[in-house]
């Protein structure tokens, strides 16, 4: 991927941190966006958008990171303006900024569940992707070679996921991959929902009492995976030169694995989640 130039939103932690650290490694450049920095960041957070950077870079890759509150239109446009003018291109956009998790994502009946998921999961989910590329894709069409739009989501079969806000939102991103992928269809560029399975993110890992190193004594966390498999997954469809084929389809982690035959830092192929 020399050359590439990639923005993975929403990466300062789980699977954004997991996708830039990937696309670094194969050699793109990789623009970092998040709110938390070292210097916001706390003691209960781990992780911020230049702890990802460092890694990038004793790892031999290169990137930049720009402090984003995507939530804010005006900052994603700030995104866009300087990747144009610093790299003149975007070949991959990672859609993967999320504040759905703000509240617990309870199984309860809609009308029992508070109404404020509606602007965690919509306000600072969909629309924040929503407006992420609003103002990337005219850019890159402009630069017409073609690219790749990702949206981390979770999809198995259009299945309910059990909690209505929950289910809305992470089918508003099926769709609106969807929808972008009839639009830009003419320009070469694909648009692809990409579901990961039970990743061992560090919010899950502080959940379990765990960590990285010892994750595999906590019989919950048998079938899970790390954040780098999906970044692998992201390489893996970012380098596919007949990703046109699968745009605008929902894919899921463990399926491309065994398509493109990558596994987990593990060595093994995790199958995809099954509700």
């Amino acid at each position: 991927m020399k050359g590439k130039v990639a923005l993975v939103t929403g990466s300062s932690r789980g699977a954004g941190k997991g996708i830039a650290l990937e696309l670094a490694r194969r050699g793109a450049f990789v623009y970092i966006t998040g709110r938390t920095t070292d210097i916001s960041a706390t003691e209960h957070i781990k992780g911020s958008i230049d702890s990802v950077l460092r890694e990038i870079k004793e790892s031999g890759g290169s990137g930049a990171v720009i402090r984003c509150d995507h939530t804010k239109d005006q900052e994603t446009e700030v995104v866009i303006r300087q990747i144009a003018e610093e790299q003149g291109r975007l070949d991959i956009l990672v859609n993967n900024v999320w504040g759905g998790n703000d509240l617990a994502i309870e199984q309860k009946p809609f009308w029992e569940l508070p109404t404020a998921h509606w602007d965690n999961m919509f306000n600072a989910g969909v629309k924040a992707q929503m407006i992420t590329n609003y103002y990337a894709i005219p850019f890159m069409r402009k630069a017409k070679t073609g690219g790749l739009i990702i949206h981390t989501t979770f999809w198995d079969h259009y299945k309910y996921l059990g909690n209505f806000y929950y289910d809305l939102s992470k089918n508003a991103l099926l769709r609106m991959a969807f929808g972008l992928s009839k639009e830009l269809k003419e320009d070469g560029i694909a648009v692809i929902s990409l579901s990961p399975g039970w990743m061992r993110t560090e919010a899950v890992l502080e959940a379990m009492n765990t960590d990285e190193e010892h994750w595999q004594e906590v019989g919950e966390l048998k079938m899970s995976e790390s954040t780098t498999y999906i970044g692998r997954a992201v390489a893996a469809l970012a380098a596919d030169p007949e990703v046109m084929s699968m745009s605008g389809e929902p894919q899921q982690v463990g399926k491309l694995a065994e398509k493109y035959g990558f596994t987990d830092i593990d060595g093994r192929i995790i199958p995809s989640f099954i509700m």
